[in-house]
């Protein structure tokens, strides 16, 4: 595994805090909150504080393992070490194909907020515009993509915090418009505060899971930090914090100002409370941010499909020319391959527009469970098969091993609850055929695979 230090160590600890953040404020949240909003009204606090619990335990799971050894591709690495190497060839591929599916989830939602701006311009046209965009970035030195992370983080910061405290101000002075008074009582004072019933409050929680999708780059970025010890454990434990604020703060806002019935599923809650209360340009801004929110999501995308396709080549699982990099330490032949994969998306914008947001976000969503159940599983194994080791760990994830089989039931909650809407159902049916292919493909390379070097 010499080949893999390769990778130039040139994210610092700014960039490294600042994708954790990234990473935990999703486009789910921007793009996805209207429906969840939609399905559960405000009980949709729960469901994210819920997720927002079980996720930093999973990541404190990694984060215990990744202090032991910080390598980029640590899932893979994790996986095949203390699973085994079907769990690590599973693993690599499907978080490849789960950040293949969500980039194509993040350039479908900057297309649809063009419209905002443009509505003659096609979907697909757009898509493919962000897609070479990110491309270029993404084959500059990993410090560019560290640094264009650290602003499209920022802007979403600012942009929330700027929502919280203008809404405190409109809530105090009782802002009306449109017939609505701004109040904290509108948190229960529609329907009351779980308005469609246990099965609204179950069927929210696949779209707000997905806003959670890439929590976890953390720990692709651990071969490229400058100081893993230091800025690992500070970036997971100030995850729980940053959702308090985030999610639950910016979520109370927008129901007191703009009740949970009033809002349109289809459109950002974001977008809609700014233009209500009638500041100039508010909904423009606000679009803005949503539409940086989907490209720095897409682009940490592109870089962690790049980043595991240069390990699975490195450790055999893909094709050595993968294992490359160019003149700037960037694996430029795997990040071309997944621009490649993602650019598919820019086909399901031109043939399914309207459904295709929700069909990949629920593909994306039983992948990434995989993905993080793998995390608490290996985890598992690693306690047993290294106690030494998980002694002497500064880092350790409180409350294991019992937390770990929550947090798995959990996961397997969410993927039942899949089959509940008709809308997320179908991806119960396509998600398997990838599993399946993967299987084949496992046993092939191990059946053509000379004995291990």
């Amino acid at each position: 595994m010499k080949k893999e230090e390769e990778l130039h160590r040139g994210l610092k600890n700014r960039h490294i805090q600042l994708i954790a953040i990234g990473g935990a404020i999703g486009t789910g949240l921007f793009l996805g909150a209207g429906k969840s909003i939609h399905l559960t009204g405000p009980s949709i606090m729960i469901n994210y504080a819920m997720i927002g619990i079980m996720l930093f335990f999973m990541m404190r799971a990694l984060g215990e393992m990744l202090l032991y050894n910080p390598t980029s591709g640590s899932f893979t690495h994790f996986a095949e070490s203390f699973i085994g190497p079907w769990a690590g060839f599973i693993t690599g591929w499907t978080y490849w194909f789960c950040w293949i599916v969500t980039g194509m989830a993040e350039i479908t939602a900057v297309g649809v907020y063009v419209k905002y701006w443009f509505p003659s311009i096609p979907q697909w046209l757009t898509a493919l515009a962000v897609v070479l965009i990110l491309l270029l970035i993404n084959m500059s030195a990993v410090k560019a993509f560290g640094e264009i992370e650290f602003w499209f983080a920022i802007i979403k910061i600012i942009t929330i915090i700027a929502l919280i405290v203008i809404g405190i101000v409109l809530i105090v002075m009782g802002h009306e418009s449109h017939g609505t008074q701004a109040s904290f009582s509108n948190l229960v004072s529609h329907g009351g505060f779980f308005p469609n019933g246990a099965s609204g409050f179950v069927l929210a929680f696949q779209m707000a899971l997905f806003a959670f999708v890439g929590v976890e780059l953390v720990g692709v970025t651990a071969g490229e930090a400058q100081d893993p010890d230091t800025t690992l454990p500070s970036a997971i434990n100030n995850i729980p914090a940053r959702i308090l604020l985030f999610y639950i703060g910016s979520l109370i806002v927008i129901m007191s100002i703009y009740p949970w019935d009033k809002i349109n599923p289809s459109s950002s809650p974001f977008v809609s409370v700014f233009s209500l209360i009638g500041i100039p340009a508010a909904g423009g801004v606000i679009n803005f941010v949503v539409i940086t929110s989907a490209m720095s999501s897409c682009n940490s995308g592109l870089f962690s499909t790049g980043r595991m396709l240069y390990t699975l080549a490195n450790e055999g699982k893909a094709p050595k020319r993968l294992a490359s990099l160019n003149d700037k330490k960037v694996p430029a032949a795997a990040l071309i391959v997944s621009t490649f994969f993602l650019s598919f998306g820019v086909l399901l914008n031109y043939l399914l527009p309207e459904d295709v947001f929700t069909l990949v976000t629920s593909i994306a969503t039983i992948c990434f469970i995989w993905v993080w159940g793998i995390i608490l599983i290996a985890h598992l194994r690693f306690r047993k098969q290294k106690p030494e080791e998980a002694a002497k760990s500064k880092f350790k994830m409180p409350l294991a091993p019992f937390i770990n089989w929550i947090v798995l039931l959990f996961f397997a909650f969410v993927v039942v609850v899949l089959g509940f809407a008709k809308d997320t159902r179908i991806a119960l049916f396509v998600t398997p055929v990838w599993f399946i292919i993967l299987f084949v493909a496992y046993l092939l390379t191990k059946r053509n695979k000379p004995s291990a070097s």
